[in-house]
Parts: structure tokens; C-alpha cells; sequence
């Protein structure tokens, strides 16, 4: 048993990690009819807080990742339902299924979108080509300059900060006597604080442990805090979980009232051959990105590029010049999880007689998080119910381990357990 020194609370799911995929779990345990506590000292306020929200399967489709295209596809047809489910009481996910185009600036662009296209026809994808006049009768302020345009009509997008906000929100609603809600948590379910190690007993996951001692006791505990979750104590021994901060520079801004809007889809772009992407918002704003370093920058501070910002403007002006008469509101970066195969760790890890019980992992989302997010919970959901879908197996969190298989649970009476 825990402690007796410290505090010490007890729910059926313990969600390490607040971002959308954390949330989005715990959002599947509570619908599940679990009662959840979500530990994180800082919620929605990583690479949550930074994604511009493109729920792009299409457009995300990169040359030998193929693998995921079925997770993404999945995850995007669970969207609508997803977002419905967090509309309660007029709450706003900012989720809108406008088409995406995909634009190139020169001859080199317009080859480089054309190979692409081929590859996602083969996918079996849909990607149909515009001339640019019909491009520009859709978005007239896109460039005149522009050297091809395709329209994506599957790829969408969605807010990730309101959709951060009605997932937290959705959380906090407990009717009277609920038996999800969590005593001595808040709002019945959040743990502002770090989780610093799991808890074992009897070779099975119960939990985890806080930096002040105190202990949160669960049937199930999901590791989902992204880059921290390799700093967890307590993971399985010989399990690895090779996160690596992938940096990315993203902007904020305002349209003028007499541009607006200044587009009605979300433009994808390629301006010699650096993609940019500019997303409008329903509140009259933009967000601009695609920069992606790992030069450690950005490691101690989420400290923004002055190069990729203005590479951000110059490429955007490129493909809709009037971005030069808007006003700059936000500079933020912001570290993604990346994976070796830029793939997530999502299940359960082997142990020496089958999956460790009581432990789910669900980080390393890099770049898809958001799109993600309605699949990765229906995944974990159903492990929490005990189905799994062969389908999913190849992101299994233990395919980097090179015991895989041989997995022995971390034991030790430190964590509290006798």
C-alpha cells in the first residue's frame, strides 16, 4: 500500500499528460463509464497549445510512412462523431470541414505536388486538380502567381486550443453522485502536478507516483506526457520509448476587417520546395507554420526562430500576399515528439507471460497528434475493455525495444508498494 504520509487518491484510469491525447482518453474512459484523474502540472500547454489543427490524412501522407495512412484515415472518419460528442452546452471545438488546397509557387513546386498526388492516387486518396482560375475564384486572394492548385475535399481542420478547452471542460461535468468523479481531485478529475514514477505490485502497473510523494492508485495507467515519457521511472525494464523533440515555429494573425476573409479553405503551400501552410480560423485570424528543426534552439525556453519566422511571412506572401497587411498577434514554438519512423507508441508493451497489465502507452505523436487524437482514444479505450485490433499492432510502444518480448515489470518497494 501507498505511504501513509502522503495523499493518495484512487480512480479506474490514471492519464499521465494532458495534451489533446491524453485528454482525448481520459474524454473515452469517462464515456466508458471510468472514473479518471488526468496528472499533468501544466495542462494543454505543450505542443497542444502550439498545432495549427489540420486533420490532413491526405496532405500528411509522406513517401515511405504509409503505415499510418490507415491510422489517419480512421481517425478522420471518427472526427465528426468525436467533435459532436464534446459539443454539450454550445462548446466550440472549432472543427470545420472546409476543403483543403494545396498550392505550389513554381514549375519545381507544381512537379514536387504532381509526384505527390501520385503516390496519394495510388493510396487511393482523393486529390483533384484545379486550374488556377477556378483556384482563385474559391480564394481570390491567393497569388495570380501561383503555379498549380489542387483541391483536398477530405482534409479539414479543427481548433486545438477550444478543442483542449471543451475536452478539459467536458471532464469537469459530473452530475450529482456521479461515480466518476474522483475525490480529491479537481473538478473530480485533474492532478496538477508531475507524475515521476509508476507504481508496480504483484507485476502489474497500479498507478503513479507524484513529485511531492503523494500517489494516484489506478486499474489503468496511461503514459501519455509526450517527451516526458521516456523520463518516467518505473517503465518496464528494457522497454524504450525513443521520443525526440522536433521543433516548430508557428504564427498568429490578425485579419483586417476589409480582407476578411482572406481565405475561406486552409492552404497548404510549397515555395520552392519549403512547405507552408495558412489556416483561417471563424474568428478572423490565421495561423501560419510548417517550420520543423531539431537544433535545440528552443530546448530550455520554447524559444522562437527570428529565421523561421520570417521564412513563415516571406513563403505565405508568396502564396497570398495581402499576409503582408496583417497583424502579428502570436510567435510561439513549441516541441513535438518525434519517433524514429515518425510513428506513435500507442498500446500496450510486452511483458515476460503477455502485455503488461495495467499500463498503456501513448506519446510520440509528432506531427499527427491532433488528427490522432479520436483514434488513439477508441484504440485505449478498447484496451481498457480487453479487445485490440491487430490493424494497430505496428505501433505498438515496445517495437523499438530490442528485448521485445523479454520484458520484465520494473519492481522495487521505493515506489511504495510491499
Amino acid at each position: 500500500m501507498a505511504d501513509s504520509g502522503h495523499p493518495q487518491l484512487q480512480a479506474d484510469v490514471a492519464v499521465i499528460g494532458a495534451g489533446v491525447i491524453g485528454l482525448g482518453i481520459a474524454h473515452q474512459a469517462r464515456r466508458l463509464g471510468r472514473s479518471v484523474v488526468v496528472i499533468d502540472p501544466a495542462p494543454a500547454t505543450g505542443a497542444t497549445y502550439a498545432a495549427a489543427g489540420m486533420l490532413a490524412p491526405v496532405s500528411e501522407l509522406h513517401y515511405q510512412e504509409e503505415d499510418l495512412l490507415d491510422l489517419m484515415l480512421e481517425s478522420s472518419r471518427l472526427w465528426p462523431s468525436f467533435a459532436a460528442s464534446l459539443g454539450h452546452g454550445g462548446r466550440d471545438t472549432g472543427y470545420r470541414t472546409t476543403p483543403t488546397l494545396a498550392v505550389g509557387a513554381d514549375a519545381a513546386d507544381r512537379k514536387a505536388l504532381a509526384d505527390l498526388r501520385t503516390v496519394q492516387l495510388a493510396a487511393g486518396l482523393g486529390v483533384e486538380p484545379l486550374t488556377l482560375r477556378e483556384a482563385r475564384e474559391r480564394e481570390p486572394l491567393l497569388s495570380p502567381q501561383i503555379s498549380c492548385a489542387f483541391d483536398i475535399p477530405a482534409d479539414h481542420q479543427v481548433d486545438p486550443r477550444k478543442l483542449a478547452s471543451c475536452l478539459i471542460a467536458g471532464l469537469a461535468d459530473h452530475a450529482a453522485g456521479d461515480s466518476t468523479w474522483v475525490q480529491g481531485a479537481g473538478n473530480g478529475f485533474a492532478v496538477a502536478a508531475k507524475a515521476t514514477r509508476l507504481l508496480w505490485q504483484s507485476g502489474r502497473v497500479t498507478g503513479a507516483e507524484l513529485e511531492s510523494g503523494a500517489t494516484v492508485l489506478a486499474k489503468e495507467t496511461v503514459v501519455a506526457n509526450g517527451l516526458g515519457s521516456s523520463e518516467l521511472e518505473g517503465l518496464p525494464d528494457g522497454l524504450t520509448l525513443p521520443v525526440r523533440p522536433v521543433y516548430g515555429d508557428i504564427l498568429r494573425l490578425r485579419v483586417p476587417g476589409h480582407l476578411r476573409p482572406l481565405l475561406s479553405s486552409t492552404v497548404r503551400g510549397m515555395v520552392r520546395g519549403v512547405p507552408v501552410y495558412i489556416v483561417p480560423r471563424d474568428d478572423g485570424t490565421v495561423v501560419i507554420g510548417a517550420t520543423q528543426r531539431e537544433d535545440g534552439l528552443s530546448a530550455s525556453s520554447n524559444a522562437v526562430s527570428a529565421g523561421g519566422v520570417y521564412q513563415l511571412l516571406r513563403d505565405a506572401q508568396v502564396l497570398a500576399p495581402a499576409v503582408a497587411e496583417l497583424e502579428l498577434l502570436e510567435a510561439t514554438a513549441r516541441a513535438r515528439p518525434g519517433t524514429p519512423d515518425n510513428a506513435p507508441l500507442l498500446g500496450r508493451a510486452a511483458g515476460p507471460t503477455g502485455d503488461v497489465e495495467g499500463l498503456v502507452v501513448a506519446t510520440g505523436f509528432f506531427r499527427h497528434g491532433v488528427l490522432l487524437t479520436p483514434v488513439a482514444a477508441k484504440i485505449v479505450g478498447g484496451l481498457f475493455n480487453g479487445s485490440s485490433d491487430p490493424r494497430w499492432d505496428p505501433f505498438r510502444p515496445d517495437r523499438f525495444s530490442a528485448t521485445r518480448g523479454h520484458l520484465w515489470p520494473f519492481e522495487a518497494s521505493a515506489v511504495g508498494h510491499k
